[in-house]
């Protein structure tokens, strides 16, 4: 059936809403970046239920991947929490 494909996937999208509503109002930047990888994570298997490997895969090494290396690496270099100064 058609049904379950396209609820799930709006169960996805949703997840991926909620996580990105928290990473932007979380204070403390590691856990924004952990809650943008859930997002990923969210999106990657959206994209896996619509048949799109392709994305899949670059949303993976991207989203899970590069991303949060990079600003995991650009945290460490500055201060963890925002707004303190």
């Amino acid at each position: 059936m058609i049904i379950y494909p396209l609820l799930l996937t709006a169960y996805l999208f949703t997840i991926a809403l909620v996580f990105t509503i928290l990473a932007i109002k979380e204070k403390d930047l590691i856990k924004a970046v952990i809650y943008s990888a859930v997002q990923s994570i969210a999106y990657a298997i959206a994209f896996g239920v619509l048949l799109a490997p392709d994305i899949l895969l670059v949303y993976l090494a991207v989203g899970l991947g590069i991303y949060p290396v990079i600003i995991l690496y650009a945290i460490s270099r500055t201060r963890r929490l925002e707004g303190h100064g």
